[in-house]
């Protein structure tokens, strides 16, 4: 049973025998401030000195959010492609992105309403907190702004088969920032399977133009790998600033979240489409399709959240590279796309590569908290 608890002060001297010391600060935190370890003094004010209630994470629970976040993500270029029209946005993308930020603070905020109604207002489930806590959130939403519009410019430097190729560079970055910054030790063979993972998304993604990629100028190479950076960046930090109060409801942490999403979106329709929206309306060129695309994009991005508070960025780039080769297999019947070698090889080592995963949990207790477990060592644990 004592493998399902997080740590947390206890003056027992059993629980000192059976709990050592934390290897290092992340795990530890600083109970006395409530300090994240950030620059600055972010941070303060979350604090970890009260005892909180154990967290018992079982697999059925990640195993849903995962296939929620895998089937939601596999079918968001579905979605996409039909909201075009003849091959064109006939909306502004601006505010779109706008109104899923939208939709995602407001299920986040029906939804907390529901908790508060069956649980009350606890010291975890409020929306009143410190400046400490409030000021970690506009970060993540920052390095995803940024991001996005870096998008944009790239395609002036690569064209979209190399893009296609250099994109799955945030599978490595993704894990050397969680590596680093989680402080979570990645075995040689998980290594290996990010490693496969990355080249089986290129494989299945290779076409005949793909070879330019080695004929891709200088700005364009760095701008790909600023991106691949800024983008696992920002998932390894929201992962950070959700898991250190594990108890604080992700209801809260996600409407922190889009709460800036909304601002920061917000700026840049105000900054750079403004005067088309001012001119044809703000939701000129909506379709039916367009609702359906926005709702599940904000689906997709709170599945994202939820495997955060209860797996981990490495799941979520397994997840998402899985749901990418069921786009594919999807639009064999709903756009005419042909089967092609690499991307049947490219499947398998995908596939591969998950396995290999699957197969080495991590070390650590916080990664024990966090890990899948069948029913019968679950059941195991809890008699123990």
């Amino acid at each position: 049973m004592r493998d399902l608890l997080p740590r947390w002060k206890d003056s027992g001297p059993d629980y000192r025998k059976v709990h050592p010391a934390p290897d290092n600060d992340l795990e530890r935190g600083d109970p006395g401030k409530g300090d994240l370890g950030l620059p600055n003094g972010l941070g303060k004010g979350i604090s970890l000195e009260k005892k909180e209630r154990p967290v018992l994470i079982t697999w059925g629970v990640r195993a849903a959010v995962i296939v929620a976040l895998t089937v939601l993500t596999s079918s968001q270029g579905i979605f996409i492609a039909f909201s075009k029209k003849a091959g064109q946005y006939d909306y502004s993308v601006s505010t779109a992105n706008l109104m899923v930020e939208l939709t995602k603070c407001g299920i986040s905020v029906v939804t907390l309403s529901r908790v508060w109604q069956v649980e009350g207002v606890t010291e975890d489930n409020r929306l009143l907190t410190s400046w400490g806590e409030l000021l970690l959130y506009p970060i993540p939403a920052l390095l995803y702004l940024v991001k996005n519009m870096l998008q944009y410019y790239i395609f002036i430097y690569v064209d979209p088969p190399s893009y296609q190729v250099l994109k799955n560079l945030n599978v490595i970055t993704t894990g050397i920032l969680f590596s680093i910054f989680l402080r979570k030790r990645l075995s040689s063979v998980q290594w290996s399977a990010l490693l496969l993972l990355a080249l089986g998304c290129t494989t299945a993604q290779l076409t005949s133009g793909a070879e330019s990629v080695f004929e891709t100028s200088l700005p364009g190479l760095l701008m790909a790998v600023l991106m691949a950076i800024l983008s696992g960046a920002a998932g390894v930090y929201t992962e950070l600033i959700i898991k250190r109060r594990i108890q604080r409801s992700i209801h809260v942490q996600n409407f922190y979240l889009y709460a800036f999403g909304i601002l920061f979106n917000g700026i840049l329709v105000a900054a750079y489409d403004a005067e088309n929206v001012r001119k044809k309306g703000f939701f000129h060129g909506y379709t039916g399709f367009t609702v359906v695309m926005i709702v599940n994009h904000a689906l997709s991005g709170i599945a994202v959240s939820l495997v955060m508070k209860f797996a981990d960025n490495i799941v979520k780039v397994y997840s998402t590279s899985v749901a990418m080769l069921l786009t594919t297999l999807l639009s064999i019947p709903l756009f005419g796309f042909k089967l092609t070698v690499p991307f049947v090889l490219g499947s398998a080592v995908v596939g591969i590569a998950t396995f290999l995963h699957s197969q080495n949990p991590y070390r650590g207790e916080l990664a024990r908290v966090l890990s899948p477990m069948s029913p019968p060592k679950l059941a195991k644990q809890l008699k123990s």
